[in-house]
């Protein structure tokens, strides 16, 4: 096949494509009526089954769905119809409250965006009535992209939109054996001319609805049912008995991994101390126990068990080197928030020693959580403080004016949003 270059039309797609363009016209009738019969008529977010769509739903499953499955998200979606029916509620509530009904779903940028966009749409309704009816209004929203844009002009306004979401440039990929990385730019802008190509002007939003249907139920990652597939005939991949090796994407090197300490700090009431991590950052907005770092290795890591004769500490093993740091400032800098120097620095003035929460095997071990960019490996240490003690800390956070909160594990989780590794480690 002959590889495509920028710029992208419709007739060098055609020229290059050794499907027909009778392939191409009907690729949609095909797909349609696949989905009229197996696809998912359900969820509760879908709108091809109304008069009167709803663009908010859209927008927030479409914000949710984002490197998430399905399942995951139905409960969350729930969760959030119920406290934020409609788009004003979501832009009035607090951010605590919002992100508590986020937390464990990950990526908390998203839950940031959506809730600065919920402010912006509820400003745009207020001016103009109504919602954005345009693809550069809704691209103008915190967090939503061409794909997203497009996916809720076709399903939430019933309007023509383009959709060009990981499930889809998996479809197409396969379908048009499109060779290029799609992680280039210029992949993408072959994906896209070919997703607009095939795209109908009429019933968008039913055939958005379809594609992402076939790349997360068929056209999967892995074992595609490529049987049951209305577009088998003239599948390129298939026909190559290809199908695994699309989508081309570079390999990712290992992802380094970073080790910390999780400090359950409490005091005589045994209320642990929680703190209110950054906007920016990891876990920006929510609520966290300290961290204390303690070390970065690149690359891959293996934590080994615990030798179960001799209770000794887990072993790291790992032929990466460690990554250097300059001083304890730099320490401090890239890895401790303000919060945490103060706790690091007063647990030293004071000669307070954290120790394993308790003689376990497993309490013992660090907890592993993945980010996107990095292994998280956290060991759960507890202190217990005294009155006096804790009101002393909490005076030395308040007065740098760092949020703070004393609650027991089971409080924690029912009213703070707190990241899931932070419940795991209370599990």
């Amino acid at each position: 096949m002959t590889q495509l270059t920028p710029p992208i039309n419709i007739t060098t797609i055609e020229n290059n494509f050794t499907q027909s363009s009778t392939s191409h016209d009907s690729f949609a009738p095909r797909l349609l009526a696949w989905f009229a019969d197996n696809g998912r008529h359900d969820l509760p977010w879908q709108q091809h089954q109304t008069d009167t769509p709803n663009p908010y739903i859209v927008w927030l499953s479409e914000v949710m769905l984002q490197q998430t499955q399905v399942t995951t998200v139905l409960p969350y979606f729930a969760r959030f119809m119920a406290s934020f029916p409609a788009v004003q509620d979501l832009a009035a509530a607090e951010w605590d409250t919002v992100a508590e009904h986020w937390a464990g779903l990950g990526y908390y940028a998203r839950a940031r965006n959506l809730h600065k966009g919920a402010k912006q749409l509820a400003e745009v309704i207020d001016e103009i009535g109504e919602y954005p009816t345009t693809l550069k209004g809704w691209e103008a929203i915190s967090g939503v992209g061409p794909s997203t844009a497009g996916a809720i002009m076709a399903m939430g306004l019933h309007r023509y939109g383009v959709i060009c979401d990981g499930n889809v440039k998996r479809v197409l990929t396969r379908w048009a054996a499109i060779d290029g990385d799609i992680t280039k730019s210029a992949t993408n802008k072959e994906l896209w001319a070919l997703a607009e190509r095939l795209t109908p002007r009429e019933q968008s939003g039913l055939f958005a609805q379809a594609m992402m249907d076939m790349g997360a139920t068929l056209c999967t990652r892995s074992k595609p049912a490529c049987l049951l597939c209305p577009l088998q005939d003239d599948c390129l991949a298939h026909a190559q008995g290809r199908e695994t090796d699309y989508p081309v994407k570079a390999k990712k090197p290992p992802k380094p991994s970073k080790f910390s300490n999780a400090l359950l700090i409490k005091n005589a009431d045994d209320e642990i101390l929680w703190l209110q991590r950054p906007d920016n950052g990891i876990w920006g907005g929510l609520w966290s126990l300290p961290l204390e770092f303690i070390e970065k290795i690149s690359g891959k890591v293996a934590v080994k068990d615990t030798d179960k004769n001799t209770n000794k500490e887990p072993i790291v093993a790992t032929d990466n080197q460690l990554l250097e740091v300059a001083s304890n400032e730099k320490v401090y800098e890239t890895e401790f928030t303000t919060a945490e120097q103060i706790i690091h620095e007063w647990l030293d003035k004071n000669k307070l020693v954290t120790k394993s929460v308790s003689n376990t095997l497993l309490d013992d071990a660090p907890i592993k959580h993945s980010l996107t960019h990095f292994h998280w490996y956290l060991t759960p240490q507890s202190v217990t403080l005294n009155d006096k003690q804790a009101t002393e800390i909490s005076e030395a956070l308040q007065s740098a004016q760092i949020n703070i909160n004393w609650l027991n594990a089971d409080d924690a989780q029912a009213t703070l949003g707190l990241p899931r590794a932070m419940v795991k480690i209370l599990e």
